[in-house]
């Protein structure tokens, strides 16, 4: 297994991640407008999974909430649930890890933390998947209608804080993932025959001994009387 910093490490690596994904679902600024309009028509714009939010001044802020999940886009849909799988399966894979760190006392011995941590490595690394695909097909989403869009016009959008958030956040993720796969538990199992070997060999040696101690006996009992002086 690996040392217990470098799983520590990884562990607050993962949690960072967890973090960053959720609170980037969760943020409106998946997409922004480029430039404010003034006047009636408001000055900053900004669409998100779950809600849009706009704003005309400084002083007057106002959102609302997508309430019909069957209008939107595909790609919009595809994001929305991808992410949301994503936060479940950081969520489930932090809980795994913390088991299977070697500096806990619960979750097992050595053996059990190894291939604890490993399935922790798996949820991980599926979820920074997840995080990445559905932030790449948003962006290229976004930037393909950008370029498509007249140049003059002030209601374009591109790609938010939130889209930087979540590829950031997957590569936290993506990181501890890998650390926590390589936490294999190598071969343990064959401890106990080197063990039983050893005492086999002592065994011998001391059988050896005594067999030694034996034909000495036995070879000062074949002299004679007349051979001694």
């Amino acid at each position: 297994m690996l040392p217990a910093a470098v799983q520590i490490l990884a562990f607050f690596l993962a949690l960072l991640g967890v973090v960053g994904v959720a609170v980037a679902m969760l943020l409106p600024t998946w997409q922004v407008s480029v430039g404010g309009r003034g006047g009636v028509l408001p000055v900053w714009r900004a669409h998100g999974l779950w809600m849009d939010c706009s704003s005309f001044s400084l002083d007057v802020f106002s959102c609302s909430v997508k309430r019909s999940p069957l209008a939107l886009p595909l790609y919009l849909q595809t994001a929305r649930a991808a992410m949301l799988l994503s936060t479940l399966l950081a969520t489930f894979g932090l809980c795994l890890a913390a088991l299977g760190l070697r500096c806990v006392r619960w979750g097992g011995g050595q053996r059990a933390k190894a291939h604890t941590a490993m399935a922790a490595g798996a949820c991980l690394v599926l979820s920074a998947l997840l995080s990445l695909t559905s932030a790449a097909w948003f962006t290229h989403q976004v930037v393909t209608v950008f370029l498509r869009a007249d140049p003059t016009d002030s209601g374009r959008f591109q790609p938010g804080s939130a889209v930087g958030l979540t590829f950031v956040s997957a590569g936290f993720l993506l990181a501890a993932g890998v650390v926590f796969c390589l936490s294999c538990p190598g071969n343990q199992t064959r401890r106990p025959e080197c063990v039983v070997s050893s005492e086999t060999t002592i065994r011998t040696t001391t059988g050896r001994a005594r067999k030694s101690q034996t034909t000495v006996t036995n070879t000062r009992g074949n002299y004679s009387r007349q051979e001694y002086v």
